[in-house]
C-alpha cells in the first residue's frame, strides 16, 4: 500500500514537473511556431525567385498577404513580441521580393 502511494506520488510529481516545464516557456513555444510558420514560407517564395515565374500568384493574395505581415511585424514591436516580430520581418523580405517580382511582371507584359 505505502509503495502504491509513493508510486503514484512520484507518478504525479513527474507530471507536474513536466507540465511546469511546458507552460515554463510561452516564448520557445512562440519561437518554435514562429520558426515554422517562417520556413513554411520560404519553399514557394525560393521555387518562384528561381523561376521568375509569378503567372500562378496572385497580386492581390499576395499583396494582402505582405501588408499583414508588416503590420504583425509592427504590432510585434510595439507588443514587446519578439517571436511575432522577429518571424514576421524575417517573411516580410522575400514576401517583398516575391510581390516585386510579380508587380515587374504585370508591368512588363502590359507595356
Amino acid at each position: 500500500m505505502v509503495s502504491n502511494v509513493l508510486s503514484l506520488s512520484l507518478d504525479q510529481s513527474i507530471k507536474d514537473t513536466l507540465l511546469y516545464k511546458a507552460q515554463m516557456s510561452p516564448n520557445l513555444i512562440g519561437y518554435v511556431a514562429a520558426a515554422l510558420t517562417t520556413l513554411s514560407f520560404f519553399p514557394q517564395a525560393i521555387k518562384t525567385l528561381r523561376s521568375r515565374d509569378t503567372r500562378g500568384i496572385s497580386l492581390r493574395m499576395y499583396l494582402l498577404f505582405t501588408i499583414g505581415v508588416a503590420l504583425w511585424a509592427i504590432y510585434g514591436l510595439q507588443v514587446n513580441d519578439g517571436p511575432v516580430f522577429i518571424c514576421n520581418i524575417i517573411t516580410l523580405i522575400p514576401a517583398s521580393v516575391v510581390l516585386l517580382m510579380k508587380t515587374s511582371s504585370l508591368i512588363n507584359t502590359n507595356t
